[in-house]
């Protein structure tokens, strides 16, 4: 086994157990209600209280990332055990996640020379993100460098994508991440847009009338993007606050190919869900590494 460790902002939604079992260790986003308190993300807020706060009392939240500090506070305790660092970061076009690790890992290399940090831009969120640092994990169990990891992780993130649909642009329109996905806005009733998040861009891809069209509409555009390759793929189900859809769409999908997933439904986090709100739900997957 290599000797390093993989760190990811928590943007990344892994499952608790998924942490446990590749090692992961994740430093929280900030979430806040009323823009001067702000509360570390699955540590002073969970995920369903945070979401049962916003749809009861109609609040857009606000998210902050990780300060310089939080990534040096966590860099210094694997650094003091004589591990190397890869650390896997939110999209830098969604956050500045990125260059706060950047500039933390800047600092603690010039008391700790002999050690190593290397910083990646995944150019993915949520649950794309998430498969990702599982890769790099894997890699890692399997005994590559540090610097083979990064090269492998720096061209299956390439091919990763999350294709989702969800039920209002508003909190995107309202957080400033709307991008091209203005695109799809629309007044007509129960009007469902779908996204992809491919390369670190939001990109607009149709929309359809009603739930069930758009989550059948999300299985359709996956099965475009994978092809003929499924076995070739990492492959998880995300949502925020809609578990019972999440579970429909992860037996559709696994009857349509004849697979078994192998990781459990992702629930998308504060960091994620405050740009989204409820009811997000998609697909990420992510190309596996060649041994």
């Amino acid at each position: 086994m290599a000797n390093f460790i993989v760190l990811s902002d928590s943007s990344c939604d892994l499952p608790e157990n998924l942490k446990k079992e590749y090692n992961i260790d994740v430093i929280p986003f900030y979430v806040s209600f009323d823009k001067e308190n702000y509360l570390k993300e699955n540590i002073d807020i969970d995920i369903n209280n945070f979401y049962k706060k916003i749809v009861s009392e109609k609040i857009i939240p606000k998210t902050s990332l990780p300060s310089m500090e939080d990534y040096c506070n966590h860099f210094k305790k694997h650094l003091d055990k004589g591990l190397d660092i890869l650390c896997i970061t939110l999209c830098s076009d969604l956050s500045g996640s990125h260059q706060s690790a950047i500039n933390a890992a800047n600092i603690m290399l010039e008391d700790y020379p002999d050690r190593k940090i290397l910083i990646v831009d995944s150019r993915k969120a949520t649950v794309a993100q998430g498969l990702l640092v599982i890769q790099a994990s894997k890699m890692q169990k399997a005994g590559f460098s540090l610097e083979e990891t990064y090269e492998k992780i720096e061209q299956i993130k390439k091919e990763g994508i999350i294709v989702f649909t969800i039920d209002t642009l508003e909190y995107l329109q309202k957080g400033g991440r709307i991008g091209k996905a203005s695109a799809l806005a629309g007044s007509l009733l129960n009007i469902k847009p779908i996204l992809l998040l491919n390369d670190g861009v939001l990109d607009p891809h149709s929309k359809v009338r009603g739930r069930k069209k758009s989550l059948s509409e999300v299985l359709k555009i996956f099965d475009e993007y994978i092809k003929n390759d499924i076995n070739k793929y990492e492959i998880a189900i995300a949502h925020a606050y809609c578990e019972n859809e999440a579970i429909e769409l992860e037996k559709s999908l696994n009857e349509k190919y004849s697979i078994s997933l192998s990781y459990p439904i992702f629930d998308i986090g504060v960091t994620i869900g405050a740009h989204t709100g409820a009811t997000a739900i998609g697909i990420g997957f992510i190309k596996k590494f060649d041994a």
